[in-house]
């Protein structure tokens, strides 16, 4: 298959063709590799890593930084999908002038082709400053991680039918503010297809049922690698987490009983040069 580049043309025309988009999260370059070599639609480099990758509780203590290392990692390795970089807590919500800043960088050092940030109407300015700037950007509704405090844990939004009419006019706002694409998280899914079906661009759920124009889950989730937090909207294809603790068991006795390395793993010496080197030892 003669793949190409995935661009914001290509995930829009999806849409408009009724094609489902899929995304998945990566984090390092062998993960990134992985996921391309599926042929995934897009690559998420989340915050996500803050709770999957580095063990912190949420997402909100994860830095510029830790972002644009793990996103170049990812964008070595990844050669096809199309790389959204995720804008961490307190990157954007100072000032215009730093969101623009740290998206910027995000392409730049982080080698992404967009960048993602939560929230509704209340960064409707910072988007449009962002999209002005040249930069694509993502937007991202209903659970949002960054926000979990003021949201009392990580909860359904869009349960009523006052805050359901507010995820679609936060959907329609950001879409009037310039961005391509987006995430709906752990929303009833009628209101995800009453938000899709008013939007021109795509919409990507993850917990939003199966209406949206794509879906997007974490890596370690569907591989069954990470179970501190397991969300009801999860399938996991895979269970790895026993299978990769009983290789390093396996590895342990061997290592323990002398049974490895064996003559198979090791290096040898041309046996004139291995004769010079004992003579030597001999002083």
């Amino acid at each position: 298959m003669n793949r190409k580049k995935t661009t914001i043309l290509d995930l829009q025309a999806k849409k408009t063709r009724k094609e489902p988009i899929s995304m998945l999260t990566a984090y390092d370059y062998t993960g990134a590799v992985l996921v391309d070599a599926a042929g995934i639609d897009s690559i998420l480099i989340g915050d996500s890593l803050g709770m999957v990758v580095m063990g912190l509780e949420s997402t909100v203590p994860v830095t510029m930084d830790e972002m644009l290392h793990h996103c170049r990692a990812v964008a070595r390795g990844a050669k096809y999908a199309h790389l959204v970089g995720d804008l961490p807590f307190l990157s954007y919500q100072v000032s215009e002038s730093e969101a623009i800043r740290n998206a910027g960088l995000m392409l730049k050092e982080g080698n992404v082709d967009s960048v993602k940030l939560e929230g509704g109407q209340e960064v409707i300015t910072t988007v449009r400053a962002i999209v002005a700037a040249g930069i694509p950007v993502m937007g991202h509704i209903g659970l949002t991680p960054q926000s979990v405090s003021k949201l009392g844990g990580y909860k359904t939004q869009g349960r009523t039918a006052i805050a359901a009419r507010r995820l679609v006019d936060d959907a329609l706002a950001l879409e009037a503010a310039g961005c391509y694409a987006i995430v709906l998280e752990a929303v009833p899914a009628p209101v995800a297809e009453a938000i899709t079906e008013r939007l021109n661009i795509p919409t990507i759920g993850i917990g939003a049922g199966p209406h949206c124009d794509g879906q997007v889950l974490v890596y370690h989730d569907i591989l069954g690698l990470y179970d501190k937090v397991q969300p009801r909207f999860v399938k996991q294809y895979l269970q790895l987490q026993q299978p990769i603790t009983e290789a390093f068991e396996s590895f342990r006795d061997d290592v323990a009983a002398r049974k490895f390395p064996t003559e198979e793993h090791s290096f040898a010496m041309n046996s004139d040069e291995l004769e010079l080197f004992k003579k030597s030892l001999k002083g």
